[in-house]
């Protein structure tokens, strides 16, 4: 029989021959590995969320800024064309898009 060291990931903290002597006998060897609870939650659980909301509440603005951009290009696209195409009539009524600078 050959005494074999115990494995590298356990030796500081078993004594050789108590493994020796385990290992001989068919004992099991218990290891009792002390650990301590972090105080407190980690910040990756609060930050993953704040990271999130805050890129959803930047598209959100974003949104509406497009929105607004797009209202602003559409109005003046309905002034020009107003103010190009003078009166318009149907049926005997005439509708002014657009005042012009006389009157």
């Amino acid at each position: 029989m050959s005494h074999h060291d115990p494995p590298e990931s356990i030796a500081p903290h078993i004594p050789a021959d108590v493994y020796r002597r385990a290992e001989a006998t068919g004992q099991p060897v218990v290891i009792v590995v002390h650990t301590t609870d972090p105080a407190g939650r980690p910040l990756r659980r609060y930050l993953v969320p704040l990271v999130i909301a805050g890129a959803a509440a930047m598209g959100c603005w974003g949104l509406v800024a497009a929105l607004c951009a797009l209202l602003d290009a559409a109005a003046h696209a309905v002034t020009v064309i107003a103010q190009t195409a003078g009166p318009i009539g149907i049926g005997g009524v005439t509708l002014k898009l657009a005042r012009t600078k006389g009157d």
